[in-house]
């Protein structure tokens, strides 16, 4: 299999894993439909691409707005006829402990991360269940898979994207609509994600863990790449990308 001639959408494109992603499956002959909140980025990002060689288009997109994820898969049916892959990558990660009782960061945490991915599955869904093929990609975090001190909502909201995949993947196999899962746990992953941690000192303390372990996004974009590019038979539903060097 190849990820040549599929038509991939992407959220949270603008940079990061987003970026990096778009611009390797672009390189490999994929179709990518970018949604993000910054217009300018995502049309350099664009801009790179087509120079490049590859095809791309983009259209700002706020995840926690339904009509705009709809509108992104919209946009992909109407330039390239079709949509074979979302990867639901936005998010935020604004730690602070339960006490702090920053509730307005909790609120945005849960709009992203969870129901953008809802809101995500809701635009994709009636596609590839009509077609009877597809992908979803979601970025999950190793938050995702165990917590700590601070990281109780962004978890919560991690642990929840793994059990929305789990239940599509299953869903999907009874239903026999061949719509393929795939959930993302990256540890210290260098992006902009940090700039989302608001309270000085997990600011602080996350900014020099990233520092002294924090890998390319590169490494996660391969993996995507690699991930769709599977027999459409198979299902492979994670992957956890750590660094190295982090403990």
């Amino acid at each position: 299999m190849t990820v040549e001639g599929k038509v991939v959408a992407i959220t949270g494109a603008s940079s990061g894993i987003g970026e990096t992603t778009a611009k390797l499956l672009a390189k490999n002959g994929a179709k990518v439909v970018l949604g993000a909140r910054r217009a300018e980025k995502l049309q350099k990002i664009v801009s790179d691409i087509e120079q490049a060689g590859g095809k791309a288009v983009c259209q700002v997109t706020d995840v926690t707005k339904p009509e705009d994820s709809k509108k992104l898969v919209q946009l992909a049916k109407d330039k390239f006829g079709k949509i074979d892959v979302i990867f639901l990558n936005a998010g935020v990660m604004p730690v602070s402990l339960l006490s702090s009782l920053r509730t307005d960061e909790w609120n945005t945490t849960v709009d992203v991360n969870l129901k953008g991915v809802l809101n995500g599955l809701a635009a994709v869904l009636p596609s590839f269940n009509e077609q009877k093929s597809g992908q979803v990609i979601t970025t999950s975090s190793v938050a995702g898979l165990k917590t700590g001190p601070g990281s109780g909502v962004y978890s919560a909201t991690k642990f929840a994207v793994k059990a929305l995949m789990e239940s599509l993947r299953m869903e999907s196999a009874q239903a026999g609509t061949s719509i393929r899962t795939t959930t993302l746990y990256p540890g210290a992953i260098n992006t902009e994600l940090v700039q989302s941690v608001k309270e000085p000192t997990f600011r602080e303390n996350s900014e020099k863990m990233y520092t002294q372990v924090g890998i390319a996004p590169d490494t996660v974009a391969q993996v995507v790449n690699f991930a769709i590019e599977q027999p459409e038979d198979a299902n492979i539903s994670e992957f956890t990308i750590y660094p190295t060097k982090q403990a």
